[in-house]
């Protein structure tokens, strides 16, 4: 197997081959990958949305083929509500906001060997959207728990929320916030930032650490503990339950285009 689809509604990637191992992303439902190597049961990844790499359950992938794993002719959608049911065999999986689902024929897909019903709602993405719509899909998320490694709404990252958020306008941004931080183009001001622009945060060495999605020039939506809207200003984000600051700004990025 040279190639594989997740299976399952969310698998974990994890920096070892082993089920105690840091999880470091996950993959979610439909999601293609290559595979590098296997040890035992487990099979190191390269997922194709971000060429980020780990250790994943061989029971969760489903081999294709290499033209299945190179094509991007077939349109893909992506499921749009926070739980969204398929059935296959007579047995319910719920799958998490933006699973990925392929080849959809009369309300049902294959998978392998499987043929699934959908009874959710999916819309492929054609292309950009608007900032509007962008912070409506980011508000899907609140109160979402903070999940180091995650990126579903059943726990996320800040970086992991961003990913996901922006994967509905066809921007494929990579995994962790110091990658994202090098995209986009830098703003002068946070007074200056629109809905959908993002925001980083430094630690005391100068290394991003955390990322959130501005929902207007005064508030941004990030995960911190949950996924929460907190006040923003020059100096960082304002916690309104701490009444203290707890992120500092190091610079506000666009990577919307006007």
């Amino acid at each position: 197997m040279n190639f594989g689809i997740c299976k399952v509604s969310i698998s974990p990637v994890r920096a070892e081959a082993s089920d105690r191992a840091e999880m470091v992303t996950q993959l979610l439902f439909g999601e293609k990958v290559e595979i590098l190597k296997t040890k035992k049961n487990w099979i190191r990844i390269k997922a194709d949305f971000d060429a980020y790499e780990g250790w994943v359950d061989e029971k969760h992938l489903q081999p294709i083929e290499e033209a299945a794993f190179f094509d991007t002719e077939t349109p893909c959608y992506y499921t749009t509500e926070p739980f969204n049911l398929v059935v296959a065999n007579n047995e319910p999986t719920t799958l998490p906001l933006g699973a990925e689902i392929r080849n959809i024929s009369n309300n049902t897909f294959q998978l392998g060997e499987d043929t699934y019903e959908l009874y959710c709602e999916t819309k492929q993405v054609e292309g950009l959207i608007s900032r509007d719509e962008l912070v409506i899909l980011a508000k899907n998320y609140i109160n979402v728990p903070y999940l180091w490694g995650g990126k579903s709404n059943f726990g996320v990252d800040c970086s992991g929320l961003v990913q996901q958020v922006y994967k509905f306008t066809k921007i494929h941004l990579p995994r962790d916030a110091k990658d994202q931080a090098e995209k986009g183009e830098m703003l002068g001001f946070v007074e200056e930032a629109l809905p959908g622009d993002l925001a980083f945060f430094d630690n005391d060495e100068g290394n991003i650490i955390h990322v959130g999605i501005i929902i207007d020039n005064q508030r941004i939506l990030h995960a911190h503990g949950k996924v929460r809207i907190d006040p923003i200003d020059s100096t960082g984000i304002f916690n309104t339950d701490t009444q203290k600051y707890s992120h500092k700004l190091r610079f506000v990025k666009r990577i919307l285009p006007e």
